[in-house]
């Protein structure tokens, strides 16, 4: 394989390089070393490191700062990132990078950062407001050379083209993609992820969990994507528990964090589904962490997908049973179907994560406003099972727990709650 730098100082390292999907990917224990010649690869002088306060306070901003200016470049750190970024912090970004010049960007974090510096490169590129990039295909001029840095095995951002980053003023979600926001190269160091606190390293990989299940069964999978979600799934589901139980151990830490990548890589190709739909006004309106929504909704969104509207088994019924018998699920379940969703459930039970949306304090009246929100989410239209309001207002339903009489039954996905 051509290398497009010499990775040969840390060979020792146990570490690898490849071309995934188009993305220069390099992998391994201290691969953040590498920042600083894959910054030269570039071209690049003026780097703005995106990032954000608790990477700041864990030491990697300042490790990865030193790195870039041990290899020449002028580089600026932007930590004003928070979870869920809006446009506000874009437009925050924005403003260190212009008065830096910045000829490189950075995106060092989950996905809150990753996205945040993608939205920097739309609006340096083009200018304007985030909102005009909402859609596929819509950057204006030339975006920088990016590098992606994940520091949580969680949503997949750096494989992928698109930046999910809300409106300040409502919280809506916007989808803003276009192959020019994907990164050139994207370090993968399962030694960023020592510092993770439990609960954050649980929910980021239920999210990347997620996302290997909902891209095997979309409307646009394909051979390549559902290559790339089943061995994601694989990977995270066996290394999923003794990560949670030991950040440091770099062999589970180097698999969770590849099978978010890949995972990420199967919904470029593929896209998601009603989970996500559902998740999104969850975070909007109740603040429910992003992975943990999805977490939530998806057993029941499994079950929903594997039947069809005439209550016969579907096609996806086939996939999910794929997925199961990847990992090696049994017992006395009466479906391979069952076997997933449930699994799916034990592994968010191992997080600590409520039940039910009763358990978040949402209230019954809003599930059908959550519902039509739900319904005009884009990744609604490739979930495999067609899902309109009704449909997720049921899904809705099954996630919210025990119901009053007078509200039962709403499906058949009940039986299974």
């Amino acid at each position: 394989m051509h290398h497009r730098y010499d990775p040969s100082a840390r060979a020792e390292r146990d570490g690898w390089q490849a071309d995934i999907g188009g993305i220069d990917v390099t992998c391994g224990p201290g691969s953040l070393s590498m920042l600083g010649q894959i910054a030269q690869v570039l071209n690049g002088h003026r780097a703005l490191l995106v990032t954000d306060p608790g990477l700041v306070a864990a030491g990697h901003a300042a490790r990865a700062q030193q790195i870039l200016e041990a290899s020449g470049l002028k580089t600026l750190v932007f930590d004003g990132v928070e979870e869920n970024p809006t446009t506000a912090h874009v437009d925050a970004g924005l403003v260190v990078a212009r008065e830096l010049d910045a000829d490189l960007l950075i995106g060092l974090g989950g996905g809150s950062a990753m996205d945040c510096a993608k939205g920097i490169n739309f609006l340096l590129a083009g200018g304007g407001r985030m909102e005009d990039y909402k859609g596929y295909g819509l950057a204006k001029g030339t975006l920088l050379p990016s590098i992606g840095i994940p520091t949580t095995a969680g949503t997949g951002s750096e494989a992928q083209s698109f930046a999910l980053l809300a409106r300040a003023e409502d919280h809506a979600k916007m989808a803003c993609g276009d192959p020019q926001a994907r990164f050139r190269d994207v370090i993968l160091d399962p030694e960023l992820l020592a510092s993770l606190p439990r609960s954050v390293a649980a929910v980021s990989a239920l999210d990347a969990i997620s996302h290997a299940v909902e891209s095997f069964v979309t409307r646009r999978r394909n051979p390549i994507s559902q290559m790339n979600a089943r061995e994601a799934w694989r990977l995270l589901h066996r290394s999923y528990e003794p990560f949670l139980e030991n950040r440091t151990d770099a062999g589970a830490a180097g698999d969770m964090l590849l099978g978010a990548h890949l995972a990420g890589a199967a919904i470029e190709a593929s896209m998601l589904g009603a989970a996500h739909a559902c998740a999104n006004p969850l975070t909007a309106h109740y603040g429910v962490t992003h992975g943990i929504a999805v977490a939530l909704m998806l057993p029941h969104v499994v079950r929903f997908n594997a039947t069809s509207a005439e209550g016969a088994e579907s096609a996806s019924a086939a996939l999910y049973g794929d997925l199961a018998r990847t990992v090696g699920l049994n017992g006395d379940a009466p479906s391979d179907t069952e076997r997933l969703a449930r699994r799916l459930s034990a592994l968010a039970a191992q997080a600590g994560l409520p039940a039910t949306l009763q358990g978040f304090g949402v209230p019954l009246d809003v599930l059908d406003q959550l519902a039509d929100e739900a319904a005009g989410q884009w990744t609604a239209r490739f979930n495999p099972r067609a899902a309109d309001a009704g449909a997720l207002r049921r899904l809705y339903g099954a996630a919210y727990g025990s119901l009053p009489a007078a509200h039962e039954p709403l499906s058949d996905l009940t039986a299974h709650s």
